[in-house]
């Protein structure tokens, strides 16, 4: 059995030792008051409460400083244990042929998308008479589909830009 050696380094790149933060990084805070804010004049303070200016993003906040990284030096690459021969492998070139005739199929069915079909499944050794079916069936479909699935996309995108379009005709008649 091949092991990993215990002084074995997996990390390409390490942390630059000479690299320092600078003395002035942290001494600005993420978010400031905003100076331009005004406390409002119907502002009530014992309904309200204190007023408090609004915190806008510092623009002398530098971020969270990290450390450069450099090559490692004692890097020997990704560690992948030896491959040697399976004493128990023997090749099968029939493998994947049906020893006898088949009973039963299964098909497991990932479906990413709702409203996914599955239709016109054959299972065939002959590829001649498999693309033979598949002209007949899927072959005779598959254009006539593509422009369907086409004008309907084509009509949901319009009906978007219409609702798009009455957007700010309803927002008017609310103004008013």
């Amino acid at each position: 059995e091949d092991k990993k050696p215990d002084d074995w380094v997996d990390e390409a790149q390490i942390p630059d030792p000479e690299d320092k933060k600078p003395d002035d990084w942290d001494n600005e805070p993420k978010h400031i008051k905003d100076p331009e804010a005004k406390k409002p004049e119907d502002w009530d303070e014992e309904d309200d409460g204190e007023w408090e200016a609004p915190e806008i993003a510092n623009p002398a906040y530098k971020g969270e400083w990290k450390q450069k990284k450099i090559a490692n030096p004692e890097y020997k690459g990704a560690w992948k244990p030896k491959r040697i021969p399976n004493p128990e492998f023997e090749d099968d070139k029939e493998m994947y042929y049906a020893k006898s005739p088949l009973s039963w199929v299964g098909i497991d069915v990932w479906q990413v998308e709702s409203g996914t079909i599955f239709d016109n499944i054959i299972i065939g050794d002959d590829l001649a008479e498999v693309n033979a079916i598949i002209d007949k069936t899927w072959g005779a479909t598959k254009v006539a589909e593509k422009d369907a699935e086409k004008a309907m996309e084509d009509a949901a995108k319009e009906t978007k830009e219409e609702e798009k379009a009455d957007e700010p005709a309803e927002e008017a008649e609310e103004e008013l």
